[in-house]
């Protein structure tokens, strides 16, 4: 009996669709060459690592491309057309890895589980980053050298580095960068219908200007938050100039702080929920005008979704974001900045120093540009 074991439709374990024998199967689809990407988090880093499956499609329209990623990214990537095959992080996942056979493997994750693995699963060629043999974070081809000096050398990233994060993704894939290359999202169209139709039951009509405050940050880097007297004050700037209706965005982290900023704002603002799995919060900032944020996965969504965004920028990277000339960047003047600190030893932060005048002249400098500028129906309330 014939066993077509490379081919794409072959389960082994019962018939393929096509319910047909392997021997003289008109469907018979061979993999190609095969690709296995490796980004587990966080989902921020996730969706701006996905502008490589186009490159990776123009260099290999018939590769059969596998990305293992931890199940809280996943729903953003399920639905994808340029992934074969989507794979959460867990033991029989990993197990399943280590008895295939890629072409490429791509880890561009320094966590131990991440590079553990690329250095088990076998693989003609190898990028990104490894496990050495001291348990430490390692370059796995000449490729990514650049980018694991990035790494580890605090000048060269901070000072030296102009390279944007999809850029350095394309490089370390040794694959040539053309430009600015766009996210790669699913159709996200009905969730952003609900979302609106919540937006609806909330009092947010269709035509209002809707401009999204994500609030908060990761625990990791909490020095990524702007201050809570910041949002508040632009919150009110922006509804009595613009008339806009002021959405309140983020996760369980931020429940207090945004029923702080709400019940301090001058103006009725919207809380959209702390609560909304991760493709409706999607839906939600899709539903915005504009979106103001830190270096947030909310960032990412406006980028990925098209939405203009602007960007509260002081402990993190700003040359590694790519906003696709879609918003602007508000980056600290503070000579300590960019710093990936956890807390700031300072008595006065580079995010203190931003005032919400300065991020209000910025949001109407955005939409002025935008496709989404002012318009008839804007009239302030």
């Amino acid at each position: 009996m014939l066993v077509r074991y490379d081919c794409r439709h072959f389960l082994g374990h019962k018939p393929c669709r096509f319910r047909r024998a392997c021997d003289g199967c008109p469907h018979y689809a061979p993999f190609g060459e095969r690709i296995l990407i490796i980004k587990l988090a966080a989902v921020g880093d996730v969706l701006r690592t996905t502008p490589l499956l186009r490159g990776l499609r123009r260099a290999c329209p018939e590769a059969h491309i596998t990305w293992l990623t931890d199940p809280g990214a996943a729903p953003l990537l399920e639905g994808i057309g340029e992934i074969d095959r989507l794979l959460a992080y867990d033991c029989e996942n990993v197990l399943r890895l280590e008895c295939e056979t890629f072409d490429r493997l791509y880890c561009f994750d320094k966590e131990a589980r991440a590079t553990a693995l690329a250095m088990k699963v076998r693989a003609a060629h190898k990028a990104g980053f490894g496990m050495s043999a001291y348990g430490n974070v390692m370059p796995l081809d000449r490729a990514s050298q650049y980018m694991f000096e990035l790494g580890i050398d605090d000048t060269l990233k901070f000072r030296i580095n102009t390279k944007t994060y999809p850029e350095l993704v394309f490089e370390c894939a040794g694959l040539p960068y053309p430009g600015p290359q766009e996210y790669v999202f699913p159709d996200l169209s009905a969730e952003i219908g609900a979302a609106r139709e919540k937006l609806a039951a909330l009092g947010v009509a269709d035509s209002d200007l809707k401009i999204g405050l994500n609030t908060g940050a990761g625990a990791v880097f909490a020095t990524k938050k702007w201050t809570e007297e910041g949002y508040i004050g632009l919150a009110d700037l922006l509804a009595e100039r613009l008339g806009a209706r002021i959405l309140l965005l983020g996760g369980p982290a931020e429940v207090e702080r945004n029923a702080r900023i709400r019940a301090a704002a001058r103006r009725p603002v919207i809380d959209t929920g702390n609560d909304n799995p991760l493709r409706d919060f999607a839906g939600i900032v899709g539903n915005c005008d504009l979106v103001v944020t830190g270096d947030t996965l909310a960032m990412h969504l406006a980028i990925g979704l098209g939405v203009p965004v602007v960007v509260i920028l002081g402990s993190t990277c700003h040359q590694e974001i790519e906003l696709y000339g879609r918003g602007a960047k508000i980056v600290s003047d503070f000579d300590c900045s960019p710093c990936y600190l956890s807390v700031c030893p300072r008595e006065r932060t580079c995010m203190q120093a931003i005032a919400p005048e300065q991020v209000c002249e910025v949001v109407l400098q955005v939409l002025a540009r935008t496709e989404r500028a002012l318009g008839p129906r804007r009239e302030p309330r």
